[in-house]
């Protein structure tokens, strides 16, 4: 079966909302860990720290710069994701309608690619 990806992207305004009622949304999204664990499409999920607690690296030029976060932009934070393994597309899309969250955040439905459909070189004989 495909695995999809749920990415969690919220806002700065998103992020605000969701941690003033943050013990209700705890209590929600167990109950929907659970639901996804008693379905059998559950392979991880995990949140993760702030943006000021990362950084990025940027290959824009001839050497790697690293930056400290918090980034420029935060119209779009990416949060945490949930890695289920369903049938099909829609059924990923199904899940992502009903994971608990707050107005103004998005969840971004991505397909994981099989190893078969990774180029491979020739001299790695397959291996990553």
């Amino acid at each position: 079966m495909p695995k999809y990806l749920l990415i969690m992207r919220g806002t700065d305004e998103s992020n605000a909302a969701m941690m003033a009622d943050i013990d209700e949304l705890m209590a929600t999204t167990h109950q929907f860990i659970e639901e996804m664990v008693k379905a059998g499409v559950l392979l991880a999920a995990e949140g993760l720290d702030a943006p000021g607690q990362g950084v990025v690296v940027d290959f824009s030029g001839e050497t790697p710069v690293v930056t400290d976060g918090p980034y420029g932009e935060t119209k779009e934070l990416f949060g945490g994701f949930f890695l289920l393994d369903v049938a099909s597309k829609q059924e990923a899309v199904e899940w992502a309608t009903r994971v608990p969250t707050a107005r103004g955040a998005k969840i971004e439905v991505r397909r994981v690619a099989e190893a078969d459909e990774v180029p491979q070189s020739s001299e790695s004989n397959g291996q990553i």
